[in-house]
């Protein structure tokens, strides 16, 4: 049998290129849209692709590659805005868990952030391969903290009227796809880890932050992954 393979997932496609410019590209397939490429990473057999900006996109390839290949586990890897003041643009904060924070169903008495009538709330990485993650040396400040997730590209202004991400929701970082595809993953109990590197500190410059450092972060997200992926038994 052949060995299960290790899903990489990103948004976006300067997230997506530093995957395959240090991997051995083996084939590619096709999929309502997207494409999904074979690859040997570190000497591990991979599937990564693109999935798209938002949680719709997101759920939706995720979903596919767990159907199609059965995964041995999933990483998601991109850019994110700080929330936390202590991080920079460059550092990696790997999620110990994530949340949506812009699922709000507190007028029928569930906490934000809570999928109603369900358990579903706050999704947790895969302990092993964030401690594999966190014992990796890089040139990048490495943080651990809570990713929060929602369909909404925010900056300074939008903190300003939406402090609940800070003060109620404790979010150290914040992205458009990670709680959305830790709940697919949790669903399936499929180990994930979401790794993600601060391109902006939604200050008011985030755009200009994020458009001059995206091929930057890219890389180091990139350099995080491959270390895990290094760390991993290696198949048979």
């Amino acid at each position: 049998m052949p060995p299960r393979t290790t899903i990489l997932l990103t948004a976006m496609e300067e997230e997506l290129q530093a995957f395959l410019d240090h991997s051995t590209r083996l084939g590619s397939e096709s999929w309502a849209g997207w494409t999904i490429h074979h690859l040997e990473c570190a000497g591990m057999p991979c599937v990564a692709v693109r999935s798209g900006v938002g949680k719709v996109l997101a759920s939706m390839v995720t979903q596919h590659l767990i159907d199609r290949f059965q995964p041995s586990r999933l990483i998601l890897s991109g850019v994110a805005g700080a929330l936390n003041p202590d991080y920079e643009p460059g550092d990696i904060v790997l999620a110990r868990d994530l949340i949506q924070h812009d699922l709000d169903v507190r007028a029928l008495g569930f906490p934000r952030g809570q999928v109603p009538w369900s358990n579903d709330r706050i999704f947790t990485s895969c302990p092993d391969l964030l401690r594999i993650a966190q014992k990796l040396q890089t040139p990048h400040r490495l943080f651990t903290g809570r990713i929060l997730t929602g369909d909404q590209f925010f900056t300074h202004s939008e903190l300003l009227s939406h402090s609940y991400v800070r003060d109620e929701l404790a979010g150290d970082a914040i992205e458009m796809e990670g709680a959305a595809v830790a709940q697919v993953c949790s669903r399936h109990q499929l180990p994930f880890l979401v790794v993600r590197t601060i391109s902006d500190k939604a200050d008011g410059s985030a755009h200009l932050d994020f458009s001059r450092l995206l091929p930057e972060v890219a890389r180091n997200s990139w350099s995080v992954v491959e270390g895990i992926l290094a760390a991993l038994p290696k198949p048979v």
